[in-house]
């Protein structure tokens, strides 16, 4: 889409004086901001700022599929609040954080807004979605939609037929160790991650799968890890074509609604109208902390369990060498030899998951910049750990003999 294309046609719908006193603050607030470049990794901050909470609101930005909550609320009662010696209030200011919501033994022990965002808005995931989208893989095997993680995933994906990834298997998509060359340069408007979403797809084709089956080969398949939106994009694709459902009702079907989600969320699409899997879901941060409880509970949602058998054990533990030491990659989740693991976007949106602590960090943010792990990503590291070790003295004093 060309520069300009966005503005102009806001500003023919704001012509219309009703329609633009009907409109809510935050879709207000969108078109003030509107940005000319329709690329979110060059938009501004302040453009950020309000664009984040609310992408779905403007048909223009992008169309959007519902993803309907159910009837029934998973509780989140209000627990005894956590000493932290690291400053949350400080630690939110220098995320520039729009909520942070920390649940500990099921209770909510700490819950805050900012940048004039509330419990009622939704905010967008970006790369958080990921780890939504895999364990959707996981359910469809658990449904024997997908018959086995060994599978080429030409098998499911009408249209890579004759690329590089004739050889590539579900588990290597999901490992991101197709071997599939790939740029992943937020800075660089010539990389994959920013070329590929303003692909015009060929005729017949979902857009995703135009783009990827031209990429060439770097490495054999599972030798090379390599980090790649755009394959996320494909197990997205890969999922609503094994189950035969869209990807956004499928979740709204095995977590969204059983689970007890409070918000109906909604999930962006590409061009050819796939939810664009490796981004993108918009949701409130407590049902994203509630996500990350569902997760931690094993994948039951009510009564359902919705994911094979030691699937969470695999997909939260390392399978992929990250060349970070004591880190790994999963299947679209971050983890940690400690046991712990994370599902993150870029600008700083994050759920952090301890089991052993029980404990579930979920938290939006608009950084300044795409990544910083050197800043912003070194003190959000080091916020979870004194998360952890509030946790740990709080659980030491109650374990103290009366005296």
């Amino acid at each position: 889409m060309k520069k300009g294309l966005i503005a102009l046609a806001l500003v023919l719908l704001v012509a219309g004086g009703a329609w633009w006193s009907s409109l809510d603050k935050d879709t207000r607030a969108v078109i003030a901001q509107m940005p000319t470049d329709s690329n979110v990794l060059f938009w501004s901050v302040e453009q950020r700022d309000a664009a984040f909470r609310a992408l779905d609101s403007i048909p223009v930005l992008a169309e959007a599929r519902v993803i309907e909550a159910g009837d029934a609320v998973y509780p989140l009662p209000a627990g005894e609040p956590l000493e932290i010696a690291m400053d949350p209030a400080q630690f939110m200011e220098d995320q520039r954080s729009a909520a942070l919501v920390i649940v500990h033994d099921g209770e909510v022990v700490f819950e805050e807004y900012g940048l004039d965002f509330s419990a009622e808005g939704k905010w967008t995931s970006f790369s958080v979605a990921k780890s939504l989208t895999s364990t959707m893989v996981g359910a469809a095997i658990k449904d024997g939609a997908i018959a086995s993680l060994d599978d080429p995933v030409t098998k499911y994906i009408s249209g890579l037929e004759g690329s590089a990834y004739d050889d590539v298997s579900v588990e290597q998509l999901l490992t991101m160790t197709s071997g599939v060359q790939w740029n992943e340069d937020y800075t660089d408007p010539n990389s994959d991650v920013a070329l590929f979403n303003q692909h015009e797809a060929e005729d017949g084709l979902d857009v995703t799968v135009s783009y990827m089956r031209n990429l060439p080969r770097e490495a054999p398949a599972g030798e090379k890890w390599v980090y790649k939106t755009g394959e996320t994009n494909l197990i997205g694709v890969l999922v609503s074509e094994a189950t035969g459902e869209p990807l956004g009702e499928y979740l709204s079907e095995k977590v969204w609604g059983p689970f007890g989600m409070e918000q109906d969320a909604t999930w962006l699409l590409g061009s050819t109208n796939h939810e664009i899997g490796g981004c993108c879901i918009q949701a409130s941060t407590r049902d994203m902390a509630r996500f990350g409880l569902f997760i931690l509970g094993g994948g039951i949602a009510g009564d359902a369990e919705v994911l094979p058998e030691g699937w969470l054990d695999v997909a939260t533990t390392k399978q992929a060498e990250i060349g970070s030491p004591g880190s790994g990659y999963g299947y679209q989740w971050w983890t940690n030899d400690d046991g712990t693991f994370a599902a993150q976007g870029i600008f700083g949106q994050g759920i952090f998951i301890d089991p052993e602590r029980n404990l579930v960090i979920a938290s939006n943010s608009n950084w300044p910049a795409a990544t910083d792990p050197e800043t912003v990503g070194l003190q959000r590291a080091r916020f979870y750990q004194a998360v952890q070790e509030a946790v740990d003295a709080k659980a030491a004093v109650r374990a103290a003999p009366a005296e």
